[in-house]
């Protein structure tokens, strides 16, 4: 007989009996001695490894970029629009990639998105100049934005119970650290023995491997009303988050006050601001604004961004440190991040259990604050510091902290999502993700650069100028995750979650 799932709140998921979690052993009884379902541990492997791809690919190229820069003669713009260029598609398009999902279904979704995700892959790998590969690379994204918000709805239909689907979303909210991070470190490895283009080999195969098996490991796509396109809101998402992004990213390259800056950046928030005025008035918007207005969700995206942009600082600023500043070696940076892929990997596979044990809200507040803990070690930065007495303590704890904030994060972002809408909660998932390393990257290096200038300012050299306003960046950052922390906690234990 069917064990009954109580109506639990997402705080307290998994705290009574359950069908089966993702990472309960395939043909092994659940909690509730009913028998496991093999078919639904390969599916979600299927779709774990493809979204930790989608995030591998990302940055994939971040290492070997000045590589790729000095074989084809690019200059710092271009390299900036290559480096940019598969970031910005994905992130424009996920909303759209969402509501298709949920019009034509997650598994057609998915399927169409690996194609195109596959074949930008083989043009990338091939790719005879720097054009070809970024117009690739924009296409990667395209298929990207596709394939991740119809990987959450498919999800959805494979773990239905919110005991089953709390579990199954505490594993996935981790997969997207783990796939940059080890982007990040083989990248360096493999480019310091190999051409670069091996790189783009795991996305093509990724992709062409999960395009075969989709139709016989995920669920066949049910029918849960025709959802309308909204083309309007869908073009309106879609350029004002690519220019808002674009603008972000040459921050870089420009100076804040600059046209090529400013220009990007108040397009971007008139075509948000338009977008928001559109929804509001359609019968069925791409994006309800009441989808946002749960005070629960908003902030949980909010950590899941803040989270995101925390390991994309510490992934460029840390790197520029080492092999800057301190000389070494793309393969001796990439081993540096050994242990954080590893603490990556085992905390987010520890991440369930403590959720269940905690409840969400506490293990979003633990994790931030173990993120920031970590964050204010790396700010003591210095030109002497030492890897053991002092990056790897840092090195330990962000990586522990930000996947359990993912992890409980994600809960709490989808508890509560209708079916018809699970597309768009991986759309507005995926967006967070996307655009939070984005806009904290563009504030945390405006951080660095402001204190560089005034060490310089101040008789400092170089080295210790630039040491120093990287210190400051990370230390803005775990400044900014301990105050997330204070408020989630706070939030936590004076909101209770009921399901409504």
């Amino acid at each position: 007989m069917a064990t009954t799932v109580p109506d639990l709140p997402p705080d307290r998921l998994g705290a009574a009996p359950h069908r089966r979690g993702p990472w309960s052993p395939p043909g092994r009884a659940g909690q509730d001695g009913e028998p496991g379902k093999p078919a639904d541990g390969r599916a979600f492997a299927l779709l774990a490894t493809v979204q930790t791809t989608l995030i591998f690919t990302i940055t994939v190229i971040s290492v070997p970029l000045p590589v790729i820069g000095r074989e084809w003669g690019l200059g710092g713009s271009s390299l900036v629009l290559l480096s940019a260029a598969y970031g910005l598609s994905f992130s424009g398009l996920l909303l759209f990639g969402g509501r298709l999902a949920d019009r034509y279904g997650g598994r057609r979704t998915v399927t169409a998105g690996l194609v195109v995700f596959g074949a930008a892959s083989l043009v990338a790998a091939l790719a005879p100049g720097s054009a070809t590969l970024t117009a690739a690379r924009f296409a990667q994204g395209v298929g990207a934005a596709l394939v991740a918000p119809a990987a959450v709805a498919v999800l959805r239909r494979l773990f239905p119970d919110p005991v089953g689907h709390g579990r199954a979303m505490a594993t996935w909210g981790g997969l997207s650290v783990l796939g940059a991070t080890l982007g990040s470190l083989l990248s360096g490895i493999v480019a310091t023995w190999l051409s670069w283009r091996w790189l783009l080999a795991v996305p093509l195969v990724v992709a062409g491997v999960a395009a075969v098996a989709t139709p016989r490991s995920l669920p066949a796509d049910t029918r849960c009303g025709r959802a309308a396109l909204d083309l309007p809101g869908a073009l309106l998402a879609t350029a004002g988050i690519t220019l808002l992004s674009f603008g972000l990213v040459v921050t870089g390259e420009h100076g804040w006050t600059s046209a090529m800056v400013l220009a990007p950046l108040a397009s971007g928030l008139l075509l948000l601001g338009a977008f928001v005025a559109v929804e509001r008035r359609h019968p069925d918007p791409l994006l309800p604004i009441s989808f946002l207005a749960d005070p629960r969700r908003a902030t949980a995206l909010l950590v899941i961004a803040l989270s995101a942009a925390g390991t994309a600082a510490v992934s460029l600023l840390l790197v520029l440190y080492l092999q800057q500043i301190r000389d070494w070696t793309p393969l001796r940076t990439s081993l540096a991040f050994g242990p954080y892929a590893v603490v990556l990997v085992v905390v987010g596979r520890l991440s369930g259990r403590l959720i269940v044990r905690w409840g969400a809200g506490r293990t979003t507040s633990t994790g931030l604050a173990l993120a920031a803990g970590g964050l204010l070690l790396l700010a003591g930065l210095d030109l002497r510091t030492g890897y053991l007495p002092g990056l790897l303590p840092g090195l330990v704890l962000l990586p522990a902290g930000v996947a359990l904030s993912f992890s409980a994060g994600s809960v709490l972002a989808l508890a509560d999502v209708r079916p018809r809408q699970a597309g768009l909660a991986g759309g507005v998932l995926n967006t967070a993700m996307e655009v939070g390393p984005t806009t904290g990257l563009a504030l945390l290096t405006a951080v660095a650069a402001a204190r560089t200038a005034y060490l310089e300012a101040g008789g400092a050299g170089p080295p210790n100028a630039t040491t120093g306003g990287y210190a400051w960046a990370f230390g803005t950052a775990g400044l900014a995750f301990a105050a997330l922390a204070a408020v989630t906690a706070v939030t936590g234990r004076t909101r209770p979650h009921r399901p409504g």
